[in-house]
C-alpha cells in the first residue's frame, strides 16, 4: 500500500481536513500497539459495541498525524483528517480498490478449523517459489481481512488469505471485496455454528468465497458440502480431498502400519513419510498437496517441502525471568510481519526499560540493504535500551540501529558474553529465526526452570470477556476478578492485560493483593472485597477502594481516613445483603446508614451484593428473590443519599442468565478463563488454561509387580509406566491416585497409577505405543479439560486453579 491522502479520498469517497499530499503505507487501528508512526494513519474504527474515536488521543501523543474517522475533532491541531461516513466501510472500500488493480494470483483459505495452519504451511512452501504475501497472525475477519489486503505492493506475485466468518451475511461483505482465483475449504466443524440457523446455512455462507474463483479444492469428507459445491459449482475446476477414498485425493495405504504416506492424486501417487498421524494434519497435509499440485509443483519438490515443515508456532511467550526481568520469548520464526506483531506485544507491557535480541531474518527474497534498512526502522521508533544482533547478515547493518548495540555471529558466542546476565527490570524480547536456536537464551534467563508448567493464553481470556461484553449494554462497565493471585493465575500478569484493554475496575480480596499490583504499576481502580481491620493505612496509601459492609467496619475505616489526612471525600463501596447471609447491610439498616455517611467524608463509588445460586437453574425463584431484594434495597440508598452510584450483582453466571439485571456494572471471574456452568456458553468460550509437563522415564513394568508408595497398584501383566515430575506439591490432590484420575498424551487418556508422591506421579502408558520419555503430559487443557480434572477431584474448577503451587512456572502466551 502506497498511496497520498488525496488518492485515498478519491478512491472511497472521503473528505480531506489537511495536507492532502501526505503518504500513507501503513493503517493503524489500535492505538496500543502501534509500532510506527512513519507514513501511517490511525482508524478510528467504531462498532455497536465500542468507538475507536475515544482513542484518537492516544494515537496522536504516540506521533500519528493522519487520522481517519468519522467525525473530526477540533482540538488537535497540525493533524490530516480523512473523514468518512463508516470507518469498516472505508477499510473495505480501500481494501477492495487495492485488491482488484493488483496483478495477483490469490489464495482464499475459509473454513472452520486448520485455516491459519494451512496458510502458514503454504506460505513455508511457496515463499521460495513467489513473491508471497499473505494474512498476519489469524487476521481473518470483517477488518481483519481488509488489512491484510492491503499489505499487498506490487513485487508480490501470490497472495495468500483467510477468510474468517462468525455470524450470517458476512461472508457475501467478504466476498465483495475479495475473490480468490483458487479457493481452498478446510474442515467444517463446530466453531462459530451456535451463530448459524443449521448447518446447511453455515456451508452455505462459507461457499460464498468461491463465486468467482476457478478452481475450488475443498475437504470432500462431509457429505453435505461435497453436494453443495457440486450442485452450485459444478462449472469450475473441483478437486475433493480428504480420508474418505472417495475423494480425488486421498491416503491408500494403511496410515498406522505403514511407515510411509501414499496419496492418490487424481490417479497418481506420491509418497512421503510423516511423524504425525493425526486426522487433522494428514488431512491439512492432503490440502497442501492438492494446492501444491494446482501451482504446478512437481513432485520430488513437493516431498522436499513436507519433509522440511516446520510446526507452526503462533505464539508469544511472556515468562518471568531472573532479576525482575520479562522475557519474552518469540524464536519460532521470524519475517517482517512477526517482527512488527512482536513489537506490538511490548507496547502491553509497561516497565519502562527494555531490550531486544534479534537475529537474521532468513528466507526472504528481498533486497539486504532495503530489508533491513526497513528492519531498523522498526527497531528504532521503539526505544530499545539494548538492542543484540546475532547472524552474519544482519549484523553488517549494525550502524543502522540507533540503541546501543552489541553484534555476535552466533547464539552461543551472545551467551558467552554474559551481557545479557547484566540485565534487570526490563522487559527482554527475544526474536529470531529457528536456526539461532534462541530458546536457549529463554532457559538461562528465566526464573524458573520445571519441566511442570502453567500455560495461560491471554488471547482466549480477551476472547472471554469480549463474550461476555457481547451479551451488555455498550455502557456497562465491567468489574474482573483478580483475587486469589488471579485464580491462580497470576494477579499482575492478568491484571496488567486486562488494564491494557480498558478493564474498568479490578476486584482482589484482601488490600495486600491490591498493594502488590500497585507496586508494580497498576492505576485501574481496585476494590478490596474484603479488608481487614489492620490493612486500612495501606488501603488509602495506595489508593485502594474498600468494600463496606458493616457500621463496625465503615467507622474503622473511616477513622483511618481522618487519621491519614485525606482531604478528599474517599471512594467506597456498599455490599448490601440479600440473602446468601455472608456479608453486607440488611434493609433495616439503610436509613440509619444514609444518615451515617451524611457525616463522613466518604464517596459511595458502588452499591453492590452477590448471587448464590445464579448457576444453579433450580434456584432462579431465589436468584429472582435476591435481584428483587437488591433493586428495592439499593434504591431506597440511592434515593437518601441523593446521587446515584454504580450498582452491580452480576457474577459470570449471573450475565449470561439474568442480562436484563446488569445495571451499571457486571463483575467476571471464571467466565473470563473460559468455565461456565451451561452447556450453550461454553461452546462460545475458549479454554485458556493449559497444566502440562513431560514423561522423565518409561519403564516396563513385570506382571504381579507394584508401582508407588503403599504398593497400591499392582500390574496385571507386562505393562508400560511413565513416571512425570508433578505431584501433591505443585497442586495435584492424592485422591484422583490409583486410577480415579487421568492424564493426556498424546491425545489419549493415561490412568494415574499408584499413590502421588509429593513430586511426582506415575501413569499407564501401555495403549499408547508412539508415548516416548521427554513427550508432552496434559494434566488438564482439552483432554482431559479443567472441568473434567476437577470432576477427578470432587471439587470446582475454582479449587483446582487456585491450588497449583506457586513453584509451577507460570507462561503467558498470545496466539
Amino acid at each position: 500500500m502506497n498511496y497520498t491522502v488525496n488518492q485515498i479520498a478519491q478512491i472511497t469517497n472521503a473528505q480531506v481536513i489537511g495536507d492532502k499530499d501526505l503518504i500513507v503505507k501503513n493503517i493503524a487501528y489500535d492505538s496500543r500497539i502501534i509500532y510506527s508512526t512513519k507514513n501511517t494513519a490511525f482508524i478510528a474504527i467504531n462498532t455497536s459495541k465500542n468507538s475507536g474515536e475515544k482513542f484518537i488521543e492516544s494515537a496522536i501523543d504516540r506521533g500519528i498525524n493522519i487520522i481517519i474517522s468519522e467525525h473530526q475533532h477540533p482540538k488537535f491541531e497540525n493533524i490530516t483528517w480523512i473523514i468518512v461516513d463508516s470507518s469498516i466501510d472505508f477499510l473495505q472500500k480501500l481494501a477492495k480498490y487495492h485488491f482488484e488493480h493488483s496483478h495477483l494470483k490469490a489464495i482464499g483459505i475459509t473454513g472452520s478449523n486448520g485455516k491459519t495452519i494451512l496458510k502458514e504451511w503454504l506460505y513455508q512452501c511457496l515463499w521460495n517459489e513467489f513473491p508471497t504475501v499473505k494474512s498476519p497472525k489469524s487476521f481473518n475477519s470483517q477488518i481483519g481481512l481488509p488489512l491484510s489486503l492491503l499489505q499487498i505492493n506490487d513485487s508480490y506475485e501470490l497472495g495468500i488469505f483467510e477468510v474468517g466468518i462468525s455470524h450470517p451475511h458476512e461472508m457475501e461483505k467478504l466476498e465483495h471485496i475479495f475473490h480468490p482465483q483458487i479457493g481452498l475449504l478446510t474442515h467444517i466443524g463446530t466453531a462459530h455454528a451456535a451463530n448459524f440457523q443449521s448447518e446447511d446455512q453455515l456451508i452455505d455462507e462459507k461457499i460464498q468465497l468461491f463465486k468467482d474463483s476457478e478452481v475450488i479444492i475443498y475437504n470432500g469428507d462431509h457429505s453435505l458440502v461435497d453436494q453443495k459445491i457440486k450442485e452450485l459449482y459444478s462449472s469450475k475446476k473441483l478437486i475433493s480431498y480428504g480420508l474418505k477414498k472417495e475423494n480425488q485425493v486421498f491416503i491408500k495405504n494403511n496410515i498406522s502400519k505403514d511407515e510411509t504416506i501414499i496419496v492418490d492424486y487424481l490417479d497418481e501417487e506420491i509418497s512421503f513419510p510423516v511423524q504425525q498421524r493425526d486426522e487433522a494434519t494428514l488431512t491439512n497435509a492432503l490440502a497442501l498437496i492438492t494446492v501444491l499440485k494446482e501451482l504446478n509443483i512437481d513432485n520430488n519438490k513437493i516431498i522436499e517441502k513436507i519433509n522440511a515443515l516446520k510446526a507452526i508456532e503462533m505464539r508469544l511467550e511472556a515468562i518471568e525471568g531472573n532479576k525482575n526481568n520479562i522475557i519474552i520469548n518469540d524464536s519460532f520464526n521470524l519475517d517482517l510481519d512477526s517482527l512488527k506483531t512482536a513489537l506490538q506485544f511490548l507496547n502491553e507491557y509497561n516497565k519502562p526499560k527494555k531490550s531486544l535480541v534479534l537475529t537474521d531474518i532468513v528466507g526472504v527474497n528481498s533486497n539486504s540493504q532495503e530489508l533491513y534498512e526497513e528492519v531498523s526502522d522498526l527497531v528504532n521508533e521503539q526505544k530499545f535500551d539494548s538492542v543484540f544482533l546475532v547472524g552474519d547478515e544482519i549484523t553488517k547493518f549494525s550502524n543502522l540501529f540507533k540503541s546501543k548495540t552489541s553484534t555476535f555471529i552466533s547464539t552461543q558466542e551472545l551467551i558467552d558474553s554474559k551481557h545479557l546476565t547484566d540485565i534487570e527490570n526490563q522487559i527482554l524480547l527475544l526474536k529470531g529465526a529457528r536456526k539461532f536456536e534462541i530458546e536457549k537464551l529463554k532457559d538461562i534467563l528465566e526464573l524458573r526452570k520445571h519441566d511442570t508448567v502453567l500455560e495461560i493464553n491471554l488471547n482466549a481470556i480477551l476472547h472471554n470477556i469480549n463474550y461476555h461484553k457481547s451479551l451488555l449494554k455498550p455502557e456497562t462497565k465491567m468489574m474482573a476478578m483478580v483475587k486469589a493471585n488471579a485464580y491462580g493465575l497470576g494477579s499482575y500478569e492478568i491484571s496488567e492485560f486486562l488494564q491494557h484493554h480498558h478493564i474498568d475496575y479490578l476486584g482482589v480480596a484482601y488490600a495486600d493483593e491490591g498493594v502488590e499490583l500497585r507496586k508494580k504499576g497498576i492505576t485501574t481502580p481496585i476494590v478490596v472485597m474484603n479488608p481487614e481491620q489492620h490493612s486500612y493505612d495501606a488501603i488509602i496509601e495506595y489508593n485502594l477502594e474498600p468494600e463496606i459492609y458493616s457500621f463496625r467496619v465503615l467507622e474503622l475505616f473511616y477513622d483511618a481516613v481522618q487519621r491519614s489526612g485525606y482531604d478528599k471525600k474517599y471512594p467506597i463501596h456498599i455490599k448490601l445483603e440479600t440473602g446468601m447471609h455472608r456479608l453486607g447491610f440488611k434493609g433495616f439498616e439503610l436509613d440509619q446508614l444514609s444518615e451515617t455517611l451524611k457525616n463522613k467524608n466518604v464517596k459511595i463509588q458502588s452499591i453492590f451484593s452477590h448471587l448464590s445460586s445464579s448457576d444453579v437453574s433450580s434456584e432462579k425463584e431465589f436468584t429472582f428473590s435476591q435481584l428483587e431484594i437488591f433493586d428495592k434495597n439499593s434504591t431506597h440508598l440511592i434515593d437518601a443519599i441523593g446521587y446515584t452510584p454504580i450498582r452491580h450483582i452480576l457474577n459470570s453466571s449471573g450475565i449470561t442468565v439474568y442480562t436484563d439485571h446488569q445495571y451499571d456494572m457486571v463483575r467476571i471471574g471464571i467466565g473470563m478463563l473460559g468455565e461456565s456452568p451451561f452447556p450453550e456458553v461454553q461452546k462460545q468460550l475458549q479454554s485458556c488454561v493449559s497444566f502440562k509437563t513431560v514423561i522423565s522415564q518409561i519403564s516396563s513394568v513385570e506382571n504381579g509387580e507394584s508401582v508407588g508408595y503403599s504398593r497400591k497398584y499392582k500390574t496385571d501383566h507386562l505393562t508400560r509406566i511413565a513416571t512425570i515430575p508433578v505431584g501433591y506439591a505443585d497442586g495435584i490432590p492424592r485422591l484422583i491416585g490409583n486410577e480415579v484420575g487421568s492424564v493426556g498424551v498424546h491425545k489419549t487418556l493415561a490412568p494415574i497409577v499408584g499413590s502421588i508422591c509429593m513430586d511426582m506421579m506415575m501413569i499407564n502408558v501401555d495403549h499408547i505405543p508412539h508415548a516416548a520419555e521427554g513427550d508432552t503430559v496434559t494434566i488438564f487443557n482439552a483432554k482431559p479439560s479443567l472441568k473434567e480434572f476437577a470432576e477427578y477431584c470432587k471439587t470446582i474448577t475454582y479449587e483446582v486453579l487456585t491450588s497449583i503451587a506457586p513453584r509451577v512456572k507460570r507462561i503467558y502466551i498470545k496466539d
